[in-house]
């Protein structure tokens, strides 16, 4: 996904803004009322992202480049320690 390698097997079907959050999830879009099972983020502006992954890591991913792909299957953006923008979920 980060170089556009992968375009043609790898591409997602749904999407959906995300707003950081430090208590609540990414929710699933096709049924709230299952949990996200993990997304792939796309970052519209950049800066520093704090995501929680499907395995239950906390990590900050610094830097990150405007118009990137995060391609690690994430559940939750927290709002603490993301100063990036413009964040969309990818199933």
């Amino acid at each position: 996904f980060v170089d556009g390698s992968n375009q043609g097997s790898a591409q997602a079907n749904r999407a959906a803004v995300v707003t950081p959050s430090d208590t609540a999830n990414i929710p699933n879009i096709s049924d709230p009322t299952i949990p996200n099972n993990g997304c792939v983020i796309f970052v519209g502006v950049g800066g520093d992202l704090r995501v929680s992954t499907t395995g239950g890591d906390d990590v900050v991913f610094k830097n990150v480049p405007t118009g990137s792909f995060v391609p690690v299957q994430v559940v939750k953006v927290f709002a603490t320690n993301t100063t990036a923008t413009d964040i969309v979920a990818l199933w």
